[in-house]
């Protein structure tokens, strides 16, 4: 039951980390991807420059 308990808990920390913002950019360049993959354009291309605008920002965001 405890490990039941400390699931969302790990889940929450290894997904969102210290940067909520990068997570949720993370997961709408994933969805953002998928809309268009499912849409029929080719969009792999989508997910990794998403990644590095997001990378860049976070780190300009930590430099300051």
């Amino acid at each position: 039951m405890r490990a039941l308990r400390a699931l969302p808990a790990f889940l929450y920390d290894f997904l969102v980390g210290e940067d909520p913002a990068l997570a949720v950019a993370v997961v709408g360049a994933i969805a953002a991807t998928a809309a268009a993959q499912a849409a029929g354009i080719t969009a792999w291309w989508l997910l990794p420059l998403a990644v590095l605008a997001a990378l860049a920002t976070s780190l300009l965001r930590a430099t300051r």
